[in-house]
């Protein structure tokens, strides 16, 4: 789905206009980074929650060459996924 389409249809289901949907929208992820980034741990119940994660220095491989190179540390944005949304996402048979 993209941004676009997206954002129609939150403003379609929550009856706003498009510019009220995108404008909420931004204000959420905006509002999430800036939690994570602080070291915090956004939890929405029945969906999932968003934390940061650190992935230590490391050393891989060139594919093309097969010459060792060091992989940076990073951060990442983690998300897990909630028991309810695991449930909708695999329903038993």
């Amino acid at each position: 789905m993209t941004k676009s389409k997206l954002i129609d249809e939150v403003a379609k289901a929550a009856g706003t206009t498009k510019a009220d949907a995108e404008s909420v929208l931004e204000a959420f992820f905006a509002t999430v980074t800036a939690d994570v980034v602080a070291g915090g741990k956004v939890a929405w119940p029945g969906f999932g929650s968003f934390s940061a994660t650190r992935s230590e220095e490391r050393m891989g491989r060139n594919p093309r060459t097969g010459e060792t190179v060091k992989i940076a540390a990073t951060t990442r944005m983690k998300f897990s996924a909630s028991s309810t949304l695991k449930a909708a996402l695999n329903p038993t048979k």
